[in-house]
């Protein structure tokens, strides 16, 4: 076993380094980004995993749930393909998750139970949000499908997704195709891992294939250096030793 294990010293990235969970896609785990509090629009920076802000939240509306994504997922041509649209927008699936408790700040990790969906499109590109419950919130339990929801909370959704990138008076850069149950709420989250297996594939083999056509260009490199080598001591003489030189013969032709 290595003298480190890495998993303790280092933070997983939320998007790659996080499973799913095994009881995908009836309940999902999901980071959590924005709280209903936020006037900042907080979301994870790709490279680094990190909690970055994106920008201040433009006008009034804020986020009427916990708001985050699915870790392992990616909306890509199988996502696009149920909304009807030719592309998505690259991005993990988004999800909106219901508390009856305040939780007062995001970069954190929930069990999700999803409802339903919006399926939005946001300037020709799909862009879903799933609707889901805390997994042990009391208040929840019992509720099945989007339809057990009250009509009033689906419409607060609806208005701020559709409003919280334009201007009062400005025509909506978003716009809602539909609003969806649990059957298709599951379909779009296996999907979204079937997209993000394919996303993976082609950077890591896209990757190895250029890191390979690199080496093969590159100046031959000395071997290197075992690291044992470099941890044992230099091993020692006797004290006064003496080297002696063999004494070279030489012949004729």
């Amino acid at each position: 076993m290595s003298r480190f294990d890495t998993h303790s010293l280092f933070k997983a990235h939320p998007w790659h380094g996080v499973p799913i969970g095994n009881k995908a896609p009836s309940v999902v785990t999901a980071f959590i980004e924005m709280v209903p509090s936020d006037s900042v629009k907080y979301e994870v920076d790709k490279v680094t995993g990190y909690l970055k802000v994106d920008r201040p939240q433009k006008y009034s509306n804020v986020v009427p749930t916990l708001y985050g994504f699915i870790p392992q997922t990616y909306c890509g041509a199988k996502v696009a393909e149920k909304a009807g649209v030719k592309e998505a927008d690259g991005d993990p699936l988004d999800i909106c998750v219901l508390s009856e408790r305040p939780i007062v700040h995001g970069d954190l990790l929930v069990q999700a139970v999803p409802l339903g969906g919006i399926r939005l499109i946001d300037r020709g590109q799909a862009d879903d949000k799933i609707i889901a419950y805390l997994q042990q919130d009391e208040f929840y339990q019992g509720w099945t499908t989007l339809s057990d929801m009250p009509k009033s909370l689906v419409k607060r959704l609806e208005h701020y997704f559709t409003t919280y990138k334009s201007a009062p008076g400005e025509p909506s850069l978003c716009e809602i195709k539909e609003i969806y149950g649990v059957e298709d709420a599951h379909d779009v989250i296996m999907r979204s891992m079937i997209d993000y297996n394919t996303f993976t594939t082609v950077h890591t083999f896209g990757a190895s294939a250029l890191r390979r056509s690199e080496r093969s260009f590159s100046a031959p490199q000395s071997p290197p250096i075992p690291i044992s080598s470099l941890l044992s001591p230099p091993p020692q003489q006797p004290p006064n030793s003496t080297t002696t030189t063999p004494a070279t013969s030489t012949s004729s032709s």
